[in-house]
């Protein structure tokens, strides 16, 4: 089954739906990250932390996941994730750390 909203990696322009899935800090970094250029070190981090919490890895077009579509694939793992707010904000956080690396 074939669906527009699925890639193989989170997309970025799913990130604003997500925006008021939490408090003001996520919102902030969601608007910092929609707001980036695609190819910017913001939008960058952020599509890895997504990429890391919604499991893209281990998505493929067989999956539930790709048939929900990225959108609401991301949505729910958002909602779901067990660190709540905090928790996203450090994997943010570290997808940023991570970047930088790669990008030295």
């Amino acid at each position: 089954m074939y669906n527009e909203d699925t890639e193989l990696l989170f997309p970025i322009r799913v990130a604003p739906s997500l925006r008021t899935l939490h408090g003001s800090a996520w919102r902030k970094v969601v608007d910092q990250a929609a707001k980036a250029a695609p190819e910017s070190p913001v939008a960058i981090s952020f599509v890895l932390a997504m990429a890391r919490v919604d499991g893209c890895h281990s998505c493929n077009a067989d999956s539930f996941r790709a048939m929900k579509g990225c959108t609401l694939c991301a949505q729910d793992a958002v909602r779901r994730y067990r660190g709540g707010e905090k928790g996203l904000l450090k994997v943010v956080d570290k997808a940023k750390r991570d970047a930088e690396k790669w990008f030295r």
